[in-house]
């Protein structure tokens, strides 16, 4: 996997598995959350991709990678390759370490978002792979925060 991670303050994440062993020795309870969020802007559609580390009721520190592609205008496809791109970081990343991790997708389940439409094979393409999966309204840590930095 090709991707430059970033922390919040812009300092770039050389080792993303480094980063999670780190991170692990450190607080060995820590949930890790993956997550990927997409936005629209004028000619051109943003993906950012996070990782969040939640210390139980004590915070949350996360790493994320950004890119923009060409708009893509097919809200199934924008969406589609969130669900993609989290499974990619997901399977690099427990391949590397040994570790659990849940996937959190920005879908929501009421059949007034267009989003409702993904959540059935979406949802059963993750749990196939065998992570947990979190959709709306459920915990979505990484999705916040890679929403918060597609904007």
């Amino acid at each position: 996997m090709n991707r430059v991670f970033r922390k919040v303050d812009g300092d770039p994440v050389s080792d993303i598995s480094k980063h999670t062993l780190d991170i692990l020795n450190e607080c060995p309870y820590v949930e890790i959350h993956v997550g990927t969020d997409s936005q629209n802007h004028r000619r051109s559609t943003v993906y950012v991709t996070a990782i969040a580390y939640r210390y139980g009721n004590r915070g949350v520190h996360y790493i994320y990678h950004k890119h923009k592609v060409k708009k893509i205008r097919d809200k199934w496809t924008r969406l589609w390759n969130e669900v993609d791109y989290s499974i990619e970081v997901a399977n690099f990343l427990t391949s590397k370490v040994n570790v659990k991790l849940e996937i959190d997708l920005d879908y929501n389940a009421q059949e007034q978002y267009f989003s409702s439409k993904l959540v059935g094979p979406a949802v059963g393409w993750v749990n196939s792979l065998g992570y947990k999966v979190n959709i709306k309204p459920d915990n979505q840590i990484a999705t916040k925060a890679a929403d918060f930095h597609c904007r």
